[in-house]
């Protein structure tokens, strides 16, 4: 005698299976995409570091050396004739596309003139709320780097120990990173274009208890940043918590 599954049990298996796809499926997007955005924002964090220790091997200054802002033909800037955050970029970054205005960049597959925009409390500060305030580069992998446009006109520098604060654009004195401001966005135009967020705790630097879950709500593509000296550094806790628990 032939025995096989009744049609009943085989739908309540094909059920079942559904079910827990449906709770797990979700769960899994979520981890890679994590895992995604973890993984680019600690590259580009080396890539920019990476940068200012060659301008300081090759032409003299990193960061902290920067001594005045991108001029009008900043795509072209040379650092061994300027010391402007565009010239040291141009100077050390292969395959990298300068825009003037972060606004300015194309977003891809757009049937509209939709403009280049994110949402970010923290860099909503610093730009006006105007991305037109921010000069970006967009690098060979497809990630943005913006920054302030009036980056070299306050040093970019820290003494050795001192902690970053969490005072948005001016901090008060020449000396304490004025303007040294800017955000990656780990995919690029891409949405969400979103701050990341801590999804419990704080996200202020010194109270070190964020945590930012792999949910879509929290764990975004938008990092704030400072530029300092010959590094780059998160500038948000929920943006340190990403980079610490990356692989």
């Amino acid at each position: 005698m032939k025995k096989a599954f009744t049609l009943a049990e085989v739908l309540i298996t094909l059920g079942i299976i559904g079910v827990v796809a449906a709770m797990t499926i979700p769960t899994l997007i979520a981890n890679a995409r994590s895992q995604q955005y973890r993984s680019k924002f600690k590259k580009t964090i080396s890539t920019l570091s990476q940068a200012a220790r060659m301008s300081q091997s090759l032409y003299g200054f990193d960061f902290a050396g920067v001594n005045s802002q991108c001029g009008s033909n900043a795509a072209i800037e040379n650092p061994e004739t300027t010391q402007s955050i565009c010239a040291l970029l141009n100077g050390t970054l292969t395959g990298a596309t300068y825009f003037d205005k972060a606004s300015e960049i194309p977003i891809a597959k757009s049937a509209t003139n939709t403009k280049y925009n994110i949402d970010s409390p923290y860099i909503n500060q610093f730009t006006t709320r105007d991305l037109a305030n921010a000069h970006a580069y967009v690098l060979s992998d497809g990630s943005i780097v913006a920054f302030h446009k009036q980056l070299g006109k306050y040093p970019c520098t820290l003494e050795i120990g001192a902690n970053i604060s969490d005072t948005y654009v001016d901090d008060g004195t020449l000396t304490s990173l004025s303007m040294c401001y800017g955000f990656i966005d780990v995919n690029g135009t891409n949405l969400p274009n979103k701050e990341v967020s801590c999804s419990s705790g704080s996200n202020s630097l010194s109270d070190n208890n964020c945590i930012v879950k792999n949910n879509a709500r929290y764990m975004t593509d938008i990092y704030p940043i400072r530029i300092h000296d010959g590094i780059v550094e998160p500038t948000t806790a929920a943006a340190r918590y990403v980079l610490k628990s990356a692989k």
